[in-house]
């Protein structure tokens, strides 16, 4: 084997990774979700329980990229596919500890009815997993107007965040038996604009990858 064709392949190797991580954060994100919806206690403690899965993946990501530096000593856009490598899989990581946030408020909610429908928290849910989807396409392809779309998208979940944060404090202020769970829910807004902004930043990785430079798309 050719060093170029065993580099090439150790590349594929974590590209693979990375769709298996994007694939478990957007499970992970859509059964926190329905979890809430329902205040499935089950169901947020599964979410839970499969959370050290993505942590393994983010450190095989790790000894595979190291190992490529140690041995091949890439350079120019060669080591950039990995140093992206090493910053999207530490993203989606933390859009998995989100998802467990997620599922913990849950928890938290154990007996109790939701106060309102939940129509923008889902909503918000919908755009950031889509855009965690897009992110890694992004990469994949190598697609920096996919990576900058991160940016456009994220502007509607920081609008929906501000519209959810406005409701529940109104809530908060005509009953205050709400403000307990008005927080919580809160909370919940909170990661998923969170969630958004991680997304944000593997877009920022793409464009890096692909132009030596990382423009700051959160601005």
């Amino acid at each position: 084997m050719t060093i170029r064709k065993e580099f090439d392949q150790g590349l594929e190797h974590l590209h693979d990774l990375l769709i298996d991580m994007g694939t478990f954060v957007e499970k992970a994100l859509a059964e926190s979700m329905e979890a809430l919806k329902a205040v499935d206690i089950e169901r947020a403690k599964q979410v839970i329980t499969k959370d050290p899965t993505l942590n393994q993946m983010e450190e095989k990501i790790t000894e595979i990229g190291s190992k490529l530096i140690a041995t091949q000593q890439p350079v120019a856009k060669d080591l950039r596919r990995i140093l992206s490598a090493f910053k999207i899989a530490s993203d989606l990581e933390r859009m998995g500890d989100l998802s467990v946030d997620i599922a913990k408020v849950v928890l938290r909610l154990e007996g109790q009815e939701l106060i309102k429908p939940l129509i923008d928290l889902p909503r918000m849910a919908e755009i950031v997993q889509l855009m965690t989807y897009e992110s890694i396409q992004s990469f994949i392809q190598e697609n920096v107007d996919l990576a900058y779309k991160m940016a456009k998208d994220d502007d509607q979940v920081d609008a929906l965040y501000g519209q959810i944060t406005r409701e529940l404090y109104s809530l908060m202020m005509e009953n205050p038996s709400n403000i307990t769970q008005s927080s919580l829910l809160a909370f919940v807004g909170r990661y998923l604009e969170r969630f958004g902004d991680h997304a944000t930043n593997i877009g920022e990785s793409v464009v890096y990858l692909v132009t030596g430079s990382r423009p700051d798309l959160n601005v």
